[in-house]
């Protein structure tokens, strides 16, 4: 309820309100000293001054009813109070702002120290400040709500909308029943709190807060730093984060938030960590794009070293894709109603989640790889030893020619797994009588990390750590280079006037020993 002493009832006694021939509203007190008055930008020709049905007060040319074309409109200018109707955000345009600003006192209707305003930057997002501190902030519309303001659901006495344009960005609300009389009011503590009417008590009522509980208080857990009310503390780091100041964070300051454990970002290996229903970052270092899908998104996060997290904008039917630069800030757990965000990680900060089924799944596949790829290694080995002795034999068959050559061909060093990769037909390695009853994917993503083990260059490998990781987690894979066994051929001119193909290897084998810790 409001206490009575809000309600203020000091009327200036014989004051004048007038519209006079500018188009311009003036008040004076019984002096005739102007009070107060407002401006135009333009001329009118026969200027009138009408209250509406939704309390607005407009200045308009008489003839002329069209809302765009008034010459002055007093929800361009709402105070401490948001009515229904009101467009609270900024006319891109012609660069107004409409928005909150607080009473400085109960009974003092002058500025105060609390503004609420949609703030354009990054992705919009509704902030309330206490002189220059925020102190709340909404989160950016996802489609439904703001993002930090679950309460705010469908409802019998008003419905909402939020409109982003090439014109305009705003917040509105209207009533779905003319007969209920509702109002959200901004104090100069700056809470920002929704009101009705009760008839037969003559009292307005307390509906709903912006801010719910502690969690609310802007960047309360610093930087990378997540606040779960459930909780005690409250806060705590991201996965992937530790606080940057041990000593400050235990005793219960938290302002300085959380850094990486592991700084090498933007490395072969690195994914994301996805963070579920939470109340996204502040965007105001951000950008977006509303034709983009989820997995697309991923991929322009990835490529982008500065890129920090990513999720989408429309959680309703899950388009839109919106990128943050700079530190995650403002981030909160809900047990419902909170959005999916997901945060750039090292490889060495990821943390897979699986099953100890699929666990040991991993490990079979692993080591069932290690021992075809040794198997091959040895085979290739034998082959080529017993190659280059047959080869010898023809040569010293063949020295009392005067003209001879030695035509090899390729055909049987052929690697079929890396040829069908190249030319993204991997399925063909899989036999006919288990395509059907595997998970291609999976199988696919096997193929995929297998080359990856044997490339030709022992530090392009991954370690066992990294290809556990890769078989079990969804993150991005590097495209594998050149297996170490392939052939290379240079043509060597004689002297004779023919010339000759010859064929040669450089291949590379290096052995893990497994040692205990």
């Amino acid at each position: 309820m409001v206490p009575s002493k809000q309600i203020v009832e000091s009327p200036l006694e014989e004051s004048v309100l007038q519209v006079t021939s500018k188009g311009i509203l003036v008040l004076h007190n019984s002096t005739n000293a102007v009070l107060w008055s407002t401006n135009t930008s333009r001329v009118p020709q026969n200027p009138v001054a009408q209250l509406l049905d939704s309390g607005n007060l407009v200045v308009r040319e008489a003839n002329d009813t069209n809302e765009d074309d008034y010459l002055w409109d007093s929800f361009d200018y709402p105070g401490n109070t948001f009515l229904p109707g009101l467009k609270f955000g900024r006319n891109l345009i012609t660069g107004l702002d409409r928005y909150l600003v607080s009473w400085k006192t109960t009974s003092d209707p002058s500025l105060g120290n609390s503004t609420t305003m949609l703030d354009p930057g990054g992705y919009p997002q509704i902030y309330i400040r206490v002189g220059e501190n925020k102190v709340f902030r909404s989160g950016p519309w996802n489609g439904l709500r703001f993002s930090g303001m679950p309460n705010l659901k469908q409802n019998p006495i008003y419905t909402y909308e939020f409109v982003y344009n090439e014109k305009e960005i705003y917040y509105r609300y209207d009533l779905t029943d003319s007969s209920v009389v509702t109002h959200m009011f901004l104090t100069n503590d700056g809470i920002l709190q929704r009101f009705t009417w009760t008839n037969s008590t003559r009292t307005w009522n307390l509906y709903l807060t912006a801010q719910m509980d502690n969690c609310d208080r802007y960047a309360v857990c610093g930087a990378y730093g997540s606040c779960n009310i459930d909780n005690s503390p409250a806060c705590a780091c991201l996965v992937g984060f530790q606080p940057k100041s041990r000593q400050d964070w235990d005793s219960g300051d938290w302002s300085r938030g959380c850094v990486r454990k592991n700084e090498s970002i933007c490395r072969a290996g690195e994914g994301f960590q996805k963070i579920k229903s939470v109340k996204l970052p502040d965007t105001r270092i951000s950008s977006f794009d509303m034709t983009m899908d989820l997995e697309e998104c991923q991929r322009v996060c990835l490529m982008n070293c500065s890129c920090t997290a990513y999720s989408t904008l429309n959680i309703t039917d899950g388009t839109g894709c919106l990128l943050w630069f700079e530190d995650l800030l403002d981030i909160r757990e809900y047990t419902e109603t909170g959005q999916d965000l997901y945060i750039r990680l090292s490889a060495s900060d990821l943390e897979p989640t699986r099953s100890p089924k699929r666990t040991t799944r991993v490990w079979i596949i692993l080591i069932c790889l290690l021992v075809a790829g040794v198997a091959i290694l040895g085979f290739c080995m034998l082959f080529l030893m017993k190659r280059r002795k047959m080869k010898a034999t023809a040569r010293m068959v063949s020295m009392q020619e005067r003209d001879y050559s030695i035509h090899s061909t390729d055909k049987d060093l052929e690697l079929p797994a890396w040829k069908l990769f190249k030319e993204d037909k991997s399925i063909e390695l899989i036999n006919d009588s288990l395509r059907d009853n595997c998970n291609l994917s999976e199988v696919l993503r096997v193929i995929h990390v297998g080359l990856l083990c044997v490339q030709q260059a022992p530090e392009d490998r991954p370690t066992m750590s990294t290809a556990v990781l890769m078989l079990s987690t969804n993150i991005a894979l590097p495209d594998p280079k050149e297996p170490g066994f392939f052939t290379e051929r240079k043509l060597s001119h004689q002297e004779s006037s023919s010339s000759k193909v010859d064929t040669c290897s450089a291949n590379e084998i290096t052995m893990t020993l497994l040692t205990a810790r």
